[in-house]
This record gives structure tokens, C-alpha cells and sequence, in this order.
């Protein structure tokens, strides 16, 4: 099965490749003129036909073998998938654009010198073999039955990695998540079938009535249970209440009964207390026993996204500089990574010397996290480690990293945990839109000019 690398197109290859932002930019090839004979690598299935100029953007032009090229993966991909195969002609257009939109990206990154050395290609190169469980050997020989050479596909995952860079850039940097934004996306996420997943902790007063008690005497417990439930509407103290006037057996707890499935509380119960807020007032409800005052003190849905894999990592880290490239700084961490190795000195030593971190004075040490705290190349690097190793030099839009993963945890979020999962939810959210907006906005402002497209 071929790599999910045979992608045609910006954005398919984009999504397909899932290549981590590993590099703080590319040295964007210099556009080539359209000849009279296609390139070496164009076409490799079929025979050659004369190559010509199908558009301009802003005096760069796109030629006829890239568009041919591009269509014919992305047709390959389609049948590999299983999908309907649009007319040629409409593949065409569909992928001019997405060259057409390409082209205008990596010309707004030249102009604001964006740069990747091979250092970053390398790292990018081995992400998506591992992601496709091959061997890099085993990936190229894949892709050249699709008339892909290795310049080539490294070629494509260099305009990848710059793309990303300018994206960051331009886009991501200035997504805001406010605390409303919050909290309109959790209750979206809530289930809608009332209390499936649901945990309360909810917190009673029983004013008890004896079995066979006259009239008169449920009408008085009756009238107490009102005035308490008046009292903590009130603002009384739940707890002072429920020691003083409750006889149900966690009076001295102020009444909590404890976090817990929702089916695991009284129906009615439920029925009283469910739709409260955290802090809201039920009752008196009569039971068996008597009359109920319920608060509710803890609420929160359980489910599978609640629980996750923690990771405790540390890590040193040097920023790149024009005195320091990334190659220089991954050679220096390749040299404390062996020295660690050897047991000649430790990660915790070399972080506090060396690491240009906020957590040198740490040893590095960046404590428990969860999945979306980290940008994408350094989680996914710190992902395929196992507890005790230590990571290759990683780039990153920060610099070069030396990674050690420490301990590893499958972790119940607290709910401060799950708001700072629902933020990261909501960044990527509001970037896809942010993106999608400013794309529009910078294909309309380039210069275009049409020639004939082959249908």
C-alpha cells in the first residue's frame, strides 16, 4: 500500500503528509521558466508532450508538466481510496487553483525571508516514513512507482514545512481564545441525553418524617424543610445547615454525599437536582424518609476525552540565531545526548547549563502534560518515546530541542485540565477559520492571468 504521502494538491498533501512544523522556514526555489522539454522526472508514466505556460501569478509561472503531474497523483490517490474520479477537465481546474494558491503562499514567504535548512527536511522526512510505518528505503521505493525521486518528494516537504511556517506567521500567532469561548464549546460537548456521563456531587438535608406520622406532623416537617431551603437560597452556609437541622447520615459532612454517577443517586433526586447549575438549590422533594434540601456542589461529565495519556518530560533547548544555525545546535545537543548516554553527565546538568529555556533552572524539567500543550513537532517527537529515553535533536519554531521523557500516565483531566483541553480544541477551531479567511483574502489580491488549460 503506497504512503499516504501520493497526495495531489495544497491542501491534500498537507493533510495526507501531516508533517510537523519542524522548521522556522524555507529557502523557496527560484521558479523555473516553461521549456520546450518537460523535466526528468515529469510524466514518468506516459510519453512526454511539449511543455507550455497554462497560468501566471504575479509574473511566476505555472507550466503545464507541474499541472499534469499534480493531477495525475491526485487522480491515483482518488482510485487508491476507492472515490469517484472527476472529468479531467474538472481535476484540472480543481488542482490549477491549488497550484495557483501555493504559488501565491510561497511568494508572500520569500518576501518575508522565510528559511529551512536540511536539517528540518530530514526531520520531516523521517516523520512521515514513521507515520506510514515504513523505512525511509522502503518509502522512496514506494514512491518512485508513482514517478516521485527522492529531490523531489524532499522538494515538496521543504514547500510543506514553509507553507506551515507562513501559516504560524501570518494566521495562528494572533488566535485569541477567550474563557466564553470556553464555555460555549463544553456545553456544546455535553451529551444530549440527559444525564448519560453525567458525575454529581450533590450535598442533602433531610428533615425526616417518622413512618405513620400524623398530618399535623408531616405539615410542620414540611414547614421546617421550607424554611431551611429558604435559608441557603439565601446564601446560609449549606453545610452549618445541614449540621444543624439534618438527619441524614452525612449531616456531619455537611451534608456531601461525593463525586459520583448520576444513576447512582435516587431518581428523584435527579429529577430535582440534574439541570442545576454548580451552587443551585432543589427542594424540599418528599421521599420515604421525609423532606429534602439538595445543592449541588461538584458536576461534570465523564467521558473517554476526560481521560488521557500524560506525559512528565524535560527537555534543553537552543535558539537559533545567525551565530548558530540549526545544524550547529543539533550537532551540539547530538553531543550532550551522547555524553548523557555515557553517563557523563546528566540531563538535569547540561539543561541548567546550557538550555535556553525557561526551564533550565528546572533541569529542564517541563512536569506532567497533556496532548495539545506542546506545538506539534515536539509532542509528536516526545510522543514515540518510551519512559527513560532520550529523543534525536528536534526543530522546532522555537529552536533545536533535546528531549527525555521521564514518566508517562494515563490521567483522569481535573476540570481545570478539561478547560485547557477545550481551549486548545477551540484554537485549532478558530485558526482553520482564520486560515480559511486570510487564503481568500491573499488569493484575491495576486495577479492571475489564465492561458489554455488542457481539458
Amino acid at each position: 500500500m503506497h504512503p499516504r504521502v501520493l497526495v495531489a494538491g495544497l491542501t491534500l498533501l498537507a493533510t495526507a503528509l501531516a508533517v510537523p512544523a519542524i522548521a522556522q522556514g524555507v529557502r523557496v526555489p527560484k521558479p523555473q521558466a516553461a521549456t520546450t522539454a518537460p523535466p526528468a522526472n515529469s510524466q514518468a508514466n506516459g510519453p512526454q508532450a511539449a511543455d507550455y505556460i497554462v497560468a501566471v501569478v504575479n509574473s511566476e509561472p505555472i507550466t503545464r508538466n507541474e499541472l499534469a503531474n499534480r493531477t495525475e497523483r491526485l487522480r491515483k490517490q482518488l482510485i487508491s481510496e476507492g472515490a469517484s474520479v472527476p472529468a479531467t477537465g474538472v481535476m484540472n481546474r480543481e488542482v490549477l487553483e491549488r497550484l495557483i494558491f501555493e504559488k501565491v503562499q510561497l511568494q508572500l514567504a520569500r518576501e518575508a525571508g522565510i528559511t529551512v535548512d536540511d536539517l528540518a527536511v530530514n526531520q520531516a522526512e523521517a516523520s512521515v516514513a514513521q507515520q506510514n510505518e515504513v523505512s525511509k528505503d522502503a518509502m522512496y521505493r514506494q514512491l518512485a512507482g508513482d514517478g516521485i525521486s527522492p529531490a523531489q518528494f524532499r522538494s515538496e516537504l521543504r514547500t510543506q514545512l514553509v507553507l506551515q511556517r507562513l501559516r504560524e506567521r501570518e494566521v495562528n500567532a494572533g488566535i485569541k481564545v477567550s474563557e466564553f469561548d470556553i464555555d460555549q464549546y463544553l456545553r456544546e460537548q455535553q451529551p444530549k441525553n440527559g444525564t448519560a456521563g453525567l458525575e454529581l456531587n450533590l450535598a442533602n438535608i433531610l428533615i425526616a418524617v417518622p413512618e405513620g406520622a400524623s398530618t399535623a406532623v408531616v405539615s410542620e416537617r414540611e414547614q421546617r424543610a421550607r424554611s431551611v431551603a429558604e435559608r441557603a437560597r439565601k446564601g446560609g452556609d449549606f453545610a452549618a445547615l445541614a449540621k444543624e437541622f439534618s438527619d441524614a447520615p452525612e449531616a456531619a459532612q455537611g451534608g456531601q454525599m461525593g463525586l459520583r454517577p448520576a444513576e447512582r443517586y435516587p431518581e428523584l433526586f435527579l429529577k430535582a437536582a440534574a439541570e442545576l447549575p454548580i451552587g443551585g438549590i432543589a427542594g424540599p422533594v418528599r421521599s420515604g424518609a421525609g423532606f429534602h434540601i439538595l445543592k449541588v456542589i461538584e458536576k461534570t461529565r465523564a467521558s473517554a476525552a476526560a481521560t488521557v495519556v500524560q506525559n512528565h518530560a524535560r527537555h534543553i533547548l537552543l535558539r537559533t540565531s545567525p551565530q548558530l544555525s540549526e545544524a550547529a545546535a543539533a550537532a551540539q545537543l547530538a553531543d550532550y545526548r551522547k555524553r548523557i548516554v555515557a553517563g557523563l553527565a546528566s540531563f538535569e546538568s547540561l539543561a541548567r547549563e546550557h538550555s535556553q529555556d525557561g526551564s533550565a533552572q528546572q533541569g529542564g524539567d517541563l512536569g506532567w502534560s497533556t496532548p495539545g500543550r506542546y506545538v506539534p513537532e515536539f509532542e509528536a517527537a516526545l510522543d514515540a518515546l518510551k519512559p527513560g529515553e532520550i529523543s534525536q535533536p528536534v526543530v522546532s519554531r522555537f529552536g533545536v530541542h533535546l528531549i527525555e521523557l521521564v514518566e508517562r500516565r494515563e490521567e483522569r483531566l481535573t476540570p481545570r485540565e478539561q478547560r485547557e483541553a477545550a481551549r486548545e480544541a477551540v484554537r485549532q477551531k478558530k485558526m482553520e477559520q482564520a486560515y480559511a479567511t486570510w487564503a481568500r483574502e491573499q488569493r484575491a489580491r495576486a495577479y492571475v492571468e489564465y492561458r489554455d488549460v488542457p481539458q
